[in-house]
């Protein structure tokens, strides 16, 4: 240790003698290499061991690295004396150490996702990169810090330019109820699911009051986007769960009388699903529906696991449904006089109006946790790869709801008071089958038999007379009460004929006629019914909240002006 210290001494009293073209001198290195020359320094004096790992430690400390690169730099001094310690500054200096192959891949994403109105930061293009190396079997690709270090110059440019380089936050992780903490860090990985009772009491085609609808969300939890969704008046359950996750599932079309700005856009399957403990998602129908799609099924550790599925509902009430006639208020104390006077809106038309707003208004908004990215930019540039695109088919076994019928004679079902047809059904007759159906159109049911444990597909059954119309479980439910009310026979001709009857009805009756037809319809005692599912569903309806975002509030009157509605 003495004969190192006279060495060091001995270079510097050298290194001032000579030429300063071809050697370092002490008194002009950089401040850092000074540093890293008194460490040295203290090393070489004699100590015991102990004392040699507190100089390590403390100079690992001091210089912000670690023990181990400490040991590497002494030695480097030892081999190559005063210039290892500027060597060592300039080495890697601009240089990342990547394939060429990888450079190209990380520039182009990053510029292809920052495209137009597309926006991509850093850890999702890490993501693809990651995507990229699982295709090519690559063992080592680069790391998320290497790819910051490749954009690095791109980002301090656009700094330049840009007020706001978007939002580079900590990875949510959430905690599910068996301790595993799931690192939510792409698009599609975790989705979350639940229900609330919109504050909008609704009436049916004939304009008689019926109750206030539930309304069941899927979200994205990366991207904050509302995926999927479905609206109906069945309380939660596992059916209505499967509904909306079919909605969420399939690429979203919608005809023109929506008058939709944008495109829904999302589509895909999770790799879980992150809920709260109700039944409906402790259920084995859903437990199914993960197995057979292929994702997790996760409960929540605790309440305020579920904010991101929950904001959206009071950004829904405080923007959309607040503005609308019929709406109720988020409790008893707050609902307004003449709430169920100023009912007037069907279950298809607040359908659209919800559409419309998550489609065109929610999805394309900036949330404040993501910079300048829109939740829906958020999800496109999250995703790891370009979703599957799965067939109805494929889906209608698992998230369409369900009976049980027996076969009758020549192959003929009877569902609902209606009269199916299913081709190859007449071999059938006597046998129990089971029903899929869409309870927003029961015109059409699909048909399956129970062969080895599973369900298999048998037919398509079609409502006879019925093919070319669009009948609702609801509606169908509401023609046949009608038609027992007037002592009169039940069939497919009678249900289509009442339905028909009902609508010329409501076309020639003035508005000032249907309202006393209304009026008079509210002496019956619908109110308290409405009460009291309000009160069985009050703890759903809570909704925890994190922060107040600001809100657009939209006109009704403003909105069928411009969209013809």
């Amino acid at each position: 240790m003495l004969e190192e210290k006279h060495n060091i001494e001995d270079h510097v009293a050298r290194s001032r003698l000579e030429d300063s073209s071809n050697n370092t001198i002490v008194s002009e290195l950089p401040v850092e290499a000074q540093q890293k020359l008194k460490i040295i320094q203290s090393l070489l004096e004699p100590c015991d061991r102990a004392t040699y790992g507190d100089r390590l430690r403390e100079g690992a400390k001091e210089l912000g690295i670690s023990v181990r690169s400490v040991q590497r730099l002494f030695k480097r001094y030892q081999e190559e004396g005063l210039n290892a310690l500027t060597i060592n500054d300039q080495r890697d200096k601009g240089k990342h150490r990547i394939k060429d192959f990888w450079e190209s891949f990380i520039l182009k994403t990053y510029k292809e996702g920052n495209k137009g109105s597309k926006r991509m930061n850093v850890k999702q293009v890490a993501i693809r990169v990651q995507a990229k190396a699982l295709e090519l079997n690559e063992t080592n690709p680069p790391s998320y810090r290497t790819v910051l270090r490749v954009l690095n110059p791109i980002i301090n440019q656009e700094k330049k330019t840009i007020r706001s380089p978007g939002w580079e936050g900590s990875t949510l992780s959430v905690k599910t109820r068996d301790g595993v903490d799931l690192n939510i860090s792409y698009s599609n990985q975790v989705w979350q699911c639940d229900h609330t009772k919109v504050d909008v009491l609704l009436v049916d085609k004939n304009e008689v009051l019926l109750d206030r609808p539930w309304l069941t969300t899927v979200i994205d939890s990366y991207s904050r986007c509302i995926v999927g969704v479905n609206i109906g008046f069945d309380a939660p359950s596992s059916n209505v769960v499967g509904l909306a996750l079919r909605h969420a599932i399939l690429p979203k079309h919608y005809p023109e009388e929506y008058r939709l700005n944008c495109e829904w856009g999302t589509y895909g399957l999770p790799q879980y699903l992150f809920t709260d403990g109700g039944k409906d998602f402790r259920s084995n129908h859903l437990e199914e529906i993960a197995t057979q799609l292929g994702f997790v099924l996760k409960l929540r550790d605790r309440p305020s696991e579920g904010g991101i599925v929950e904001r959206p509902f009071k950004t829904l009430n405080q923007s959309l449904f607040s503005t609308l006639p019929g709406y109720t208020g988020s409790n008893v104390q707050e609902r307004p006089e003449d709430a169920e006077k100023d009912a007037q809106l069907t279950l298809q038309e607040l359908e659209r109006l919800i559409v419309r707003f998550i489609v065109d208004k929610y999805n394309q908004s900036i949330d404040a946790r993501m910079g300048d990215q829109t939740r829906f930019q958020r999800w496109e540039a999250g995703l790891r790869a370009i979703p599957e695109v799965m067939s109805e088919r494929d889906l209608d076994i698992c998230l369409m709801k369900q009976a049980r019928r027996q076969v009758q004679r020549g192959g003929y079902l009877l569902f609902e008071n209606i009269h199916y047809k299913g081709e190859y059904l007449e071999g059938f007759a006597g046998k129990t089958v089971s029903l899929r159906y869409d309870p927003r159109d029961i015109t059409t049911i699909w048909v399956y038999q129970h062969s080895r444990g599973q369900e298999e597909f048998l037919t398509r059954a079609y409502a006879q007379g019925l093919e070319t119309e669009s009948l609702s479980l609801a509606d169908a439910k509401a023609s046949a009460k009608r038609l027992r009310e007037k002592e009169k026979n039940i069939s497919n001709e009678a249900i289509l004929q009442e339905v028909i009857d009902r609508e010329v009805t409501i076309k020639n009756k003035s508005r000032k006629q249907r309202q006393k037809e209304e009026q008079s319809y509210k002496k019956t005692p619908s109110l308290p019914v409405i009460e009291k599912e309000q009160e069985s569903f009050e703890q759903v309806e809570e909704i925890l909240l994190d922060t107040d975002d600001d809100f657009e509030v939209w006109d009704l009157d403003e909105m069928k002006d411009d969209y013809g509605w």
